[in-house]
């Protein structure tokens, strides 16, 4: 079972993009970030016409995620987080599929920091941390799948220096996914890589891409029980190099 992390930075754009990546790589599970779609303009069709279900919790223009399924619908569980009721940007959506709960999640940027869009971040991982606790109760298999926009440690980025100052790689950051972590959950990709040095995000400015200045901020955690079934994991890389693509790669684990 291949389980994608993959922020299209708008589905409308990036919709060829995302129907070839299903079309070759085919996918069990895919979660989306960054929709930019509200509700009513999701490409339905154009999913189940690629062979996939969909779930999703839209916003015109900003944020939005969704949970595709490869030959069937995903049961939805949860859409928002817990904690704060005047919150009304989609960044959550849980679903069931074929045993396993997986969930969407594009975590707020927090830039400028400091201020209020970097205490909003820090009181939203607190929230998904109160969440991710519950589903580890559960005792199942769960996939927290995401853009966590957090730059989890010095070999995650292409330079330090270069983001020292960004919300993305504060120590409040940092502290907040490492307490998440400390509840029990498997960071997939860190797994497969201990060293670092691999990416999944690479700005369009500045040449990012063609000089390989990325770092790493998708990730997919696994509870326990979905631990115990890894195989493997990975970046589909060649797929940020294609042509009006977007600036993050499908990132990806495989469980038995």
């Amino acid at each position: 079972m291949k389980i994608v992390s993959y922020n299209v930075n708008g589905i409308k754009a990036r919709l060829p993009r995302l129907v070839e990546y299903l079309t070759e790589q085919q996918p069990d599970i895919v979660c989306l970030q960054e929709l930019k779609s509200s509700d009513e303009t999701f490409p339905e069709a154009d999913i189940r016409a690629a062979g996939y279900g969909a779930v999703w919790h839209g916003q015109k223009a900003f944020n939005g995620v969704a949970i595709l399924a490869k030959g069937s619908d995903p049961i939805e569980r949860q859409r928002g987080l817990a904690g704060e009721d005047e919150d009304e940007h989609s960044r959550y959506i849980e679903a069931e599929v074929d045993g396993l709960v997986v969930a969407s999640i594009y975590l707020p940027n927090g830039n400028p920091q400091p201020g209020p869009k970097f205490d909003y971040k820090l009181r939203w991982m607190e929230r998904l941390r109160t969440r991710a606790g519950e589903l580890l109760a559960e005792e199942r298999p769960v996939a927290l799948a995401g853009d966590y926009n957090v730059i989890t440690n010095d070999d995650d980025t292409f330079s330090v220096r270069a983001m020292q100052d960004d919300a993305l790689m504060q120590p409040q950051s940092r502290e907040a996914y490492r307490r998440l972590l400390a509840q029990g959950w498997t960071d997939s990709l860190r797994t497969r890589f201990p060293g670092g040095g691999v990416w999944t995000f690479w700005d369009y400015q500045a040449g990012a891409w063609q000089r390989d200045a990325g770092f790493r901020i998708d990730h997919l955690l696994l509870s326990p029980e979905a631990a115990d079934r890894f195989v493997d994991a990975g970046v589909d890389k060649e797929y940020r190099g294609r042509e009006k693509a977007s600036d993050h790669a499908p990132t990806w684990v495989r469980l038995s």
